[in-house]
């Protein structure tokens, strides 16, 4: 099977140290990565390449041959090549599968609201992980921070990792609205790591205080490093909230669409399909019902009532 791995770069330590100390909010730089033209990106090649993208955001770097494996086993079901697509923002991705650019995708929750309401993006399938189908947003701190809670961080720096992301971004935005605040009045720093592993190791090496992150790539990360556990710390959990899903253009065929799921239900019942879904921490795949992500949609109704939200 021919295979080719486009990954997007996550942003490291060594690009985060770059950014200005001033106030203000900044963002990792990525324009002098190589990243592939979305335009040049197709569903289907005349080989008949079927392609899944996953954000960078969500994924840490090294467990991106983990998603090659997945890739290659849908592959294997589906009898076609499928190419690992990885890219840098949840907006990319979002923009990928409303063109057809790509098959599937792996995004996080709010991008997927984001993109039923703007092309009815449609929702394939979603991880169950420790026996349910949720997550949190974990609001961390460097093991030696005094905070206790968001409201000991004013004037703090802190990292976001995509604008779009729900545990990254919306939940620390609607816990600030709670308290009547923004991240321009209450941070006295704020950035973009654009991947979740980076804002993690942003606050373990102190160039930012605090972060939200996914409690999915957070546990992940202390599993497979475990100095991650000795050098950050959770101070507040939010959530739960629906588990970032895999979906599909809504005008994808209804063949592929039903062999596509299929694949990914059968999974916990092939051995070949168990070893991956151990390896990426993952019970099974299910179709959860739409309900389970009313919470983070009452997040985005809220936001946009105060003129903050997506």
């Amino acid at each position: 099977m021919t295979r080719r791995l486009v990954i997007g770069v996550i942003a490291g330590l060594t690009a985060l140290s770059l950014i200005a100390c001033s106030g203000g909010s900044a963002q990792v730089d990525f324009s002098r990565q190589e990243q592939p033209a979305p335009s040049a990106v197709t569903t289907t090649t005349s080989a008949g390449v079927l392609r899944l993208a996953i954000a960078s955001v969500l994924s840490p770097l090294p467990t991106s041959d983990l998603y090659q494996q997945l890739a290659d086993y849908l592959g294997e079901k589906l009898g076609r090549p499928v190419e690992l697509v990885q890219g840098k923002t949840y907006a990319e991705i979002n923009d990928l599968v409303k063109s057809g650019d790509v098959t599937l995708a792996l995004v996080c929750t709010n991008p997927y609201l984001q993109g039923r309401e703007d092309f009815g993006m449609e929702l394939l399938v979603a991880p169950q992980v420790g026996g349910g189908t949720v997550y949190f947003s974990l609001l961390i701190v460097g093991s030696d921070n005094t905070a206790q809670s968001l409201a000991d961080l004013r004037d703090a720096s802190f990292a976001f990792s995509d604008p779009l992301s729900n545990t990254g971004r919306l939940a620390p935005l609607y816990q600030l609205a709670l308290m009547g605040e923004s991240p321009e009045t209450f941070f006295g720093r704020t950035i973009f790591t654009y991947a979740h592993d980076s804002s993690i190791r942003a606050v373990a090496e102190g160039v930012v205080a605090a972060a939200a992150v996914d409690s999915l790539v957070f546990d992940y990360m202390v599993k497979t490093e475990p100095k991650i556990a000795t050098q950050v710390k959770m101070i507040q959990k939010w959530g739960p909230f629906g588990i970032n899903p895999f979906v599909v253009n809504p005008h994808l065929d209804a063949g592929l669409k039903q062999q596509l799921r299929a694949a990914f239900l059968e999974m916990d019942r092939d051995p070949q399909g168990r070893a991956i879904l151990h390896d990426l921490l993952i019970d099974r795949f299910v179709v959860p019902d739409d309900s389970i992500y009313d919470g983070v949609r009452e997040m985005r109704s809220y936001l946009r009532e105060q003129g903050l939200g997506p």
